[in-house]
């Protein structure tokens, strides 16, 4: 199929019913529907199963975190002797 025989999602704004000229909807009236991704197919997670995060990066920012907050602490006690 060459580029100029592909279908084109989305409507001919001449031959839409229910538009105003300008391409305006009046009031009360549904626009028409826009295409989107619905026709990607469905979510296929056999190849690529959600993991959550790794233990290594987990704990690395739990180690971070905790090294901060000790620093803290001990500041806080130091300024108060």
């Amino acid at each position: 199929m060459t580029p100029s025989q592909t279908p084109d999602p989305d409507p001919e704004p001449r031959e839409t019913p229910g538009l105003e000229p300008g391409g305006g909807v009046p009031p009360g009236e549904t626009p028409p529907a826009e295409s989107g991704l619905s026709g990607t197919g469905p979510e296929d997670i056999t190849y690529n199963p959600p993991k959550g995060w790794a233990k290594a990066p987990m704990a690395l920012i739990i180690g971070v975190t905790l090294l901060i907050a000790a620093f803290f602490l001990v500041y806080a006690i130091i300024l108060l002797l």
